[in-house]
């Protein structure tokens, strides 16, 4: 059996990883995050008491903790899914993305380098550090032939996608330099349950369901290609587990849509599900503002590596996992949500520090 630190364990995907690895294999996992606004416990209370979870509240840039986790823990994989990752945030404060996303790897590659060198030669051969990256490190496409590969070169747009792309670097010069076996994934928007409110899909369910606007970047014709996050699960443990040292494998959900589009189709099964009680449609709360700096237009991934190696593919359409998220949101609204909304999770925390 394998033991696996998952870093940013309590985020969205993260927490995704964790339920999956608890759910479907016999594997132990150790959840280290910080608990910063996007990082919350309740994500995890459906495997929380599992024998085989165990929680540390800690810092990824603090060498001493990160020392000792590694040694009290032994894990066979670090799953590194730790950062900040709110492109609008990272235009408002870019230092905090600097100091998570590239500090932070580079203390936790330097944790794990000292705990693999103690390794006898069969613990050295089981080992793999997975650095879990995103698409938008490639910026952004021109025409619609074109597909982020992994040859793709970097043309970071955002503070966000900049310091994502420092941090897969440093990944690869660790493996390059000093032996660490490194394998990194960029994924594609990721959607689903737990998906913090900040981000559109779940914002645009919230806000519609409160009555209040759905703001639009531009026009909405941004295209993004998105990725149902259990889906994304199934991916980075197949990666984490079978894949090879020193090799990037994408991560997409062969679903690219319009902003514009996404947010009507959340509408209009909000006009299904729930409607409004006026009688009228979500889609009348739609409202267009100024687009963001540096606004990317188009992402796509080109998936083929890691099905043709690894068999993995998306097992969601777009219409069956926004239907699922629609639908998540809604039965979670007086609970989760209202938990988010209020900030009263990051209150409860359900019990900090230590072993869970």
């Amino acid at each position: 059996m394998n033991r696996i630190l998952v870093t940013g364990g309590a985020g969205f995907i993260g927490s995704a990883v964790v339920r999956h690895i608890l759910k479907e294999t016999q594997d132990s996992v150790c959840v280290v995050d910080k608990l910063t606004y996007a990082g919350n416990l309740e994500n995890l209370a459906e495997v929380a008491d599992s024998p085989r979870f165990r929680f540390e509240k800690v810092d990824i840039c603090d060498k001493a903790e990160l020392d000792r986790v590694f040694a009290s823990f032994a894990p066979t994989h670090v799953m590194h899914l730790a950062a900040e990752s709110h492109v609008d945030r990272s235009i408002d404060g870019p230092g905090e993305f600097i100091q998570t996303n590239i500090v932070g790897t580079y203390t936790l590659l330097e944790a794990a380098r000292k705990y693999f060198a103690m390794l006898d030669e069969a613990g050295k051969a089981a080992f793999r550090f997975h650095h879990i990256s995103t698409d938008e490190v490639y910026g952004d496409l021109n025409g619609p032939e074109d597909f982020f590969r992994e040859t793709t070169p970097y043309a970071p747009s955002s503070p966000y996608s900049a310091s994502k792309a420092s941090s897969d670097h440093l990944v690869r010069a660790w493996k390059r330099t000093f032996g660490l076996p490194t394998v990194v994934t960029n994924c594609s928007n990721n959607y689903g349950p737990y998906h913090f409110p900040e981000k559109l899909i779940p914002l645009v369910i919230l806000h519609a369901l409160d009555g209040r606007e759905l703001p639009v970047y531009g026009k909405g014709l941004q295209i993004r290609d998105w990725l149902y996050v259990e889906d994304h699960a199934r991916a980075l443990y197949l990666v984490a587990t079978q894949g090879v040292p020193g090799e990037t494998y994408n991560i997409g959900g062969h679903n690219e849509k319009r902003n514009i589009d996404v947010v009507e189709t959340i509408c209009r099964l909000l006009d299904e599900l729930q409607p409004r009680k006026d009688g009228k449609s979500y889609l009348e709360q739609i409202v267009f503002v100024k687009d963001r700096p540096g606004h990317d237009l188009r992402y796509a991934i080109d998936a083929a590596k890691i099905q043709k190696e690894l068999g993995w593919k998306p097992l969601e359409s777009f219409d069956s996992g926004i239907r699922k998220t629609v639908l998540w949101y809604l039965e979670h609204r007086n609970d989760w949500c209202a938990h988010v909304l209020s900030g009263a999770y990051r209150m409860e925390r359900l019990g900090t520090g230590g072993d869970k």
